[in-house]
């Protein structure tokens, strides 16, 4: 069994219940980490905690709503009181929405900068505090590719992606005086059950603003190279290496190079494609 990376035997991760914070829960714990398992299910967290402890690790497991400031307090009280502090915040807990910036109703947009952004932001606010106390630790917080290519019909979830990912880069500066790394994971299309976790959390009235993306997405998720557990093993690495940027998809990070340096060729590529997708649909 490998050591653990520097630093990161105490670990926190948001939406540990199922898909990827179910796999980085395992990952770090396959190191003998010690690992706070949270997610909105109670259940699911406890079932994820007792695969960590199958997996050599070991730590608690509880409810997170990550809308709640009082959860992230109560957990946070409880990482400070049992570990005395702690060395990674992975904020992953995310829902899936689909609709175009005219089409979704401006409730979903809430909803959704409510859990994907302001989630990341709530778990910061409590548990960071301990890292710079003792002077250390890393904050990964989970975005995704869409904040990046910005597809279309997904655009509430691409915007709170995309602030994800700017709000990382301004704590990579507000936090590196302190010792505390950052990381942002921009994962593109792996098998995961978002979507279908996502319909279960949203509310029934909103219906389904954008079904042909929604669908496409589906497929591509089923084609995907990548599951859960390479991502996973992306975002432990990025840990041990303190990288920044973590593109795990060896495409995504050829278009986000294009997008960078040859922005109006990237669009006309990229509405071709999609344009191509809605035609096969």
């Amino acid at each position: 069994m490998e050591r653990a990376a520097a630093d990161a035997t105490r670990v926190f991760v948001t939406g540990a219940g199922s898909g990827l914070g179910r796999a980085i829960a395992l990952r770090f714990a396959a190191t003998g980490a010690r690992v706070a398992v949270t997610d909105l299910d109670g259940a699911a967290a406890q079932a994820t905690l007792e695969e960590v402890e199958k997996a050599g690790g070991s730590g608690f497991a509880a409810v997170c709503d990550v809308r709640r400031e009082e959860d992230f307090a109560a957990a946070a009280q409880r990482v400070e009181r049992e570990w005395g502090g702690l060395d990674v915040l992975v904020n992953n807990a995310g829902v899936a929405t689909a609709g175009t910036v005219l089409d979704a109703p401006i409730e979903q947009w809430r909803w959704v900068l409510d859990i994907n952004l302001l989630g990341c932001v709530r778990g910061c606010r409590a548990l960071v505090p301990q890292m710079l106390a003792q002077g250390h630790g890393h904050v990964v917080n989970i975005a995704s590719f869409a904040g990046i290519a910005n597809p279309p019909a997904l655009a509430s979830y691409n915007a709170a992606k995309a602030a994800v990912i700017s709000l990382s880069e301004t704590l990579r500066f507000e936090l590196a005086p302190h010792g505390v790394a950052v990381s942002v994971a921009c994962p593109s299309f792996f098998k995961t059950r978002l979507l279908e976790s996502s319909r279960s959390q949203a509310p029934a009235a909103w219906g389904n603003a954008a079904p042909q993306m929604e669908r496409i997405v589906e497929r591509l998720m089923d084609k995907a190279p990548l599951g859960a557990e390479d991502v996973a093993e992306a975002v432990y690495q990025a840990v041990r290496r303190k990288r920044f940027l973590v593109l795990p998809h060896r495409d995504e990070r050829q278009r986000a190079r294009l997008k960078r340096f040859a922005p109006e060729l990237y669009f006309r590529l990229a509405r071709k494609a999609t344009e191509k997708f809605l035609r096969q649909d």
